[in-house]
């Protein structure tokens, strides 16, 4: 009984890989590529601008995704001084990470209808265990960048959602805005513990029906 939990578990790790490091590298490289687009030249030098997920991984976010479901990747750096207009800019850097992770789940979705529409002779056949897979990986790419596009956009800095609400915002009021960045970090794993503590999911109750509901707009069973 344990070893087929152990085995379960194990399968559902290698199954969410995959999506998981394809949604952080784009989602960190849209953000370097629109900077880049702008004018700033830093995340290029850095060597940012890359597709290999290495680059990008910050081991306690993804740690905390396998954990509760949210996460983030290494932060692309930004320099806004080199843009024409610093706060348009940033607006549109944070919100090409999103943008990146809801076209991720566009295209895992229709790869997943494809896959699915193929007439399949049975489950012992070869195809079967050539496609049931996949239909898996198609899932969870879909529900791994549908969770993190929409996390990204809470309005807790340092996530997206607050430099684009920043970029909204008067530049006096953005710049006292913004300066709650290096508490950002703590209010998350802050809610992260009480969740566990209390055993409710506080930040599941804002992600999952809105991932949910994008879900079925997808025709994607997420659960």
């Amino acid at each position: 009984m344990l070893e087929s939990s152990l085995t379960e578990y194990a399968l559902q790790i290698v199954i969410i890989a995959l999506p998981l490091l394809v949604a952080l590298t784009f989602h960190e490289v849209a953000h370097g590529m629109v900077a880049f687009r702008l004018g700033d030249p830093t995340a290029k030098l850095m060597g940012r601008l890359t597709l290999n997920p290495l680059k990008h991984l910050d081991p306690l976010g993804t740690l905390i995704f396998f954990i509760v479901n949210i996460g983030w990747a290494k932060p692309v750096p930004v320099d806004p001084r080199h843009f024409k207009d610093p706060h348009k800019g940033m607006l549109l850097v944070a919100m090409a990470g999103p943008a990146a992770n809801f076209a991720l789940a566009l295209g895992f979705a229709g790869l997943f209808h494809i896959f699915t529409s193929i007439n399949v002779p049975g489950a012992d056949s070869l195809l079967f265990r050539v496609l049931y897979p996949l239909v898996l990986i198609c899932q969870a790419g879909v529900f791994v960048n549908l969770i993190l596009g929409i996390f990204n956009l809470l309005p807790i800095p340092p996530l997206d959602g607050s430099n684009i609400l920043a970029g909204l915002l008067p530049r006096r009021l953005a710049n006292k805005y913004m300066s709650l960045s290096r508490y950002g970090i703590f209010l998350i794993l802050g809610l992260v513990l009480v969740s566990h503590l209390l055993d409710i999911s506080i930040l599941g109750s804002v992600l999952l029906p809105p991932v949910t509901a994008a879900g079925r707009l997808l025709g994607v069973p997420l659960y």
